[in-house]
């Protein structure tokens, strides 16, 4: 059993200031002007989860979320500046700017608190069920995320062993994690994701239920998998999340589709892990990722499979490539939600992989120009890396883009069964018809 809630001290574990490392000039500006306005206002107000947890850990959180004994409409009355979102779970967003302060109302027990909460076979619906900072300590999922940094005075508060599991780099959940599991399936998905980002071991009670609870995760709607996909492989630890899927078996509920075409050490495997090992690379190095390259990515496997197959039909290959982009998306997003501004540009990548090998002509001077091109280069250069046999065609590519218009035109025309330079199809004007012969 994981860590129970009788087994949690109802007499918390108080560091002071002076023995912790958490300092004010580390956490966001905005996060302490709620801070201090909540304590201003006669409330409580700490920072909590995820920031506490990385200032602990010598990191530099980017979100820091606040937990306060307020109701989410005394929250609105004290800042002009806040918006109630969520109906499952309701919150108040603190707008400065662009940074979003993300204020909580203490939760409480489903059985005794007071507000709004259902809960139907075991899985929490709505949680707007409030109590005090003890009862929010147990309701959190894991140890590690349940450690508040106080206002008042400075201190962190720690309700279950969340200082100790840190310092043991274990991920634990709170409570029962067979009910826990039950409550929220998406606790399996977060337990990757911490487990990845933080380097931390799974307490050995997740480790061996989620494998068996995997199959709750088919009753979470598809947006919510779709958020939980990208927090996973945008966290900068793809690689290691990817891995942690596969050993648990959780990978067939977020890419059902391609779960089953991926063989250790293979092309399949390859290709994956060479993606997501860029992306870790592009976000570390601070460089933009979209979403749409992410899902080509971990979506070619059964794309490149059906549009072999459909070829195989005798379909012509870009057309193959067309449908089978089409069918593959429509049938996935019964699994998990993917808006269309990322599943457009995401099927151009796909057919741009067959309109890269078309060198003739025009078409690389216009292919150069498309938005989509770059991302479908790259693209292109790891199905190579990945094992296909793609180098001529990559490094023609690679040399084309930094040539001038000229030395392009002579690359277009060096290429075998041109005319050669310069050189036009002669057109045959047709005699007009009183010309012609009877």
């Amino acid at each position: 059993m994981g860590l129970q809630e009788s087994s949690i001290s109802h007499q918390p574990t108080i560091i002071p200031r002076d023995e912790h490392c958490i300092s004010r000039k580390d956490i966001s500006e905005y996060a302490l002007k709620v801070l201090y306005r909540l304590k201003k206002g006669g409330y409580e107000a700490y920072l909590v989860g995820g920031g506490v947890r990385d200032l602990l850990l010598g990191k530099h959180p980017k979100d820091f979320d606040v937990a306060t004994n307020a109701s989410p409409e005394e929250i609105k009355a004290l800042f002009r500046n806040c918006r109630l979102i969520g109906r499952r779970f309701r919150l108040a967003h603190v707008h400065f700017g662009r940074e979003i302060i993300e204020v909580a109302t203490f939760r409480g027990h489903h059985e005794t608190g007071e507000g709004e909460g259902v809960i139907e076979n075991g899985m929490i619906l709505r949680d707007n069920v409030y109590g005090t900072l003890e009862e929010d300590a147990v309701r959190r999922d894991f140890t590690v995320n349940a450690l508040y940094y106080n206002i008042a005075d400075f201190s962190v508060v720690d309700y279950t062993g969340g200082l100790q599991d840190l310092q043991d780099h274990k991920l634990r959940l709170i409570g029962d994690p067979m009910v826990r599991f039950q409550e929220d399936p998406v606790r399996m998905l977060r337990a990757i994701r911490f487990a990845a980002k933080l380097e931390f071991q799974l307490h050995e009670t997740i480790d061996s239920l989620i494998a068996e609870q995997g199959e709750l995760l088919a009753n979470i709607p598809a947006a919510r998998l779709f958020d939980e996909v990208l927090k996973i492989f945008l966290s900068g630890h793809a690689v290691t999340a990817y891995k942690l899927l596969k050993e648990h078996d959780l990978l067939q509920y977020l890419f059902p589709l391609t779960a089953p075409l991926i063989k250790d050490d293979d092309y399949s495997d390859q290709f994956i892990t060479h993606a997501l090992d860029n992306t870790d690379k592009r976000i570390h190095e601070d460089k933009p990722v979209t979403p749409a390259f992410l899902f080509a990515a971990l979506l070619w496997l059964p794309v490149r499979q059906q549009a072999h197959l459909l070829q195989e039909q005798g379909m012509p290959p870009l057309q193959a490539m067309q449908v089978a982009g089409d069918e593959i998306t429509r049938e996935y997003v019964g699994y998990v939600s993917l808006p269309k501004r990322f599943s457009f540009p995401m099927r151009e990548i796909w057919i741009n992989q067959l309109r890269l090998e078309m060198r003739r002509g025009k078409r690389p001077l216009r292919l150069l120009q498309q938005p989509r091109f770059r991302a479908s280069y790259d693209f292109m250069l790891l199905r190579n890396q990945a094992g296909e046999s793609l180098q001529e065609l990559c490094d023609w590519w690679t040399q084309f883009q930094v040539e001038n218009e000229d030395q392009q035109r002579h690359m277009v025309n060096k290429l075998k069964g041109d005319k050669g330079p310069g050189k036009k199809r002669r057109r045959h004007r047709r005699k007009p018809k009183d010309q012609q012969a009877s």
